[in-house]
């Protein structure tokens, strides 16, 4: 059931929303098959996105200013087919609850890397769901958003686990098992972290499929792999809780070590994570699907300098820097 505040004395001719980013810090793949993940959000890194009213008869309309595209719910340009799905489960939830939302513009640019492992999908959905509550005069619950995003995912990743929805919509770190409701972590100590693109697209769709199809194969090798992570996922949670960042990056590490035995990282992302380590890094691995995208790498204290160059020279293409509060 929605729930929304009316806001209808706040009445604004053009309402924008913006949305973050995230990293996937332990458990990704795995949670597919119902282990628990841990994510965060990157909330330095946004997508935003502004609605107005448009002509009549044009129905929703997506500018998206990075790819200098624009998209209806009659373009065949897949890039923009779940930006208009967004949009429209976003019409079709709020119908009713303000001024008309049938015929709207939709201005958005995003910061948050296509592709990458990042949840540039997802953020970039809830920056438009945000623009169009905010258009409507309502306020927008987390849950009522991450359902709506959720639809945007499934037409970009087929079987999205509901990580990368779930902790855009709520932008709190996030212990997420699939089937379950998430719980929202506290973090006992700041997170210094670095997200090094290889350059490379994620194609976590292909990624996720991979490893479907080996298990369909295999599963007893697939499930203890995956079953290994999970271990490794509730072990992270008790480091996080008691602040102990040697032991989250030593997680993350052999985290990395087994999505490598699933056959979903390169030697990209390898010399990026070997390279952070060398540094100094207390832990690192690949970020979401794989198969290319972003490494993330824990620092400690006063190193982010000194790994973010080590970086650089292993090949990454460019970096983000974000911190995790302690909450």
């Amino acid at each position: 059931m929605l729930q929304l505040t009316d806001c209808s004395d706040a009445v604004h001719a053009l309402a924008s929303g913006s949305a973050c980013g995230k990293a996937i810090l332990l458990g990704e793949h795995a949670v597919v098959y119902g282990q628990p993940a841990i994510a965060v959000p990157i909330v330095d890194v946004r997508a935003q996105a502004r609605v107005w009213a448009g002509s009549p008869g044009t129905g929703p309309a997506v500018y998206a200013a990075d790819l200098a595209a624009r998209f209806t719910p009659e373009s065949d340009d897949q890039r923009g087919t779940g930006l208009v799905l967004a949009a429209q489960a976003a019409i079709d939830a709020f119908m009713g609850q303000g001024p008309p939302l049938i015929d709207l513009e939709i201005e958005l640019r995003s910061l948050v890397p296509m592709a990458r492992g990042m949840g540039s999908s997802a953020a970039t959905s809830a920056a438009i769901v945000r623009a169009i509550a905010a258009h409507a005069h309502l306020s927008l619950d987390p849950a009522v958003l991450s359902r709506l995003v959720y639809l945007a995912e499934m037409h970009y990743h087929g079987n999205p686990s509901g990580v990368d929805n779930t902790v855009v919509a709520f932008e709190r770190p996030v212990w997420f098992t699939r089937g379950s409701a998430p719980v929202f972590m506290p973090v006992g100590v700041s997170l210094h972290l670095l997200l090094a693109d290889t350059g490379v697209p994620s194609r976590t769709r292909d990624t996720v499929a991979q490893v479907r199809a080996w298990r369909e194969r295999d599963a007893a090798t697939v499930d203890g792999l995956t079953a290994a992570i999970g271990a490794l996922v509730c072990q992270a949670r008790e480091h996080l809780d008691q602040g102990d960042l040697a032991g989250l990056g030593q997680a993350m590490s052999a985290n990395h070590a087994l999505l490598r035995l699933l056959g979903v990282s390169t030697p990209a992302l390898d010399t990026l994570v070997e390279a952070a380590s060398a540094a100094g890094a207390l832990g690192a691995k690949l970020c979401g699907g794989g198969g290319g995208g972003c490494a993330v790498v824990l620092c400690p204290s006063g190193r982010a300098d000194a790994i973010s160059a080590a970086l650089r020279r292993a090949g990454a293409q460019k970096l983000y820097e974000t911190t995790i509060a302690t909450a």
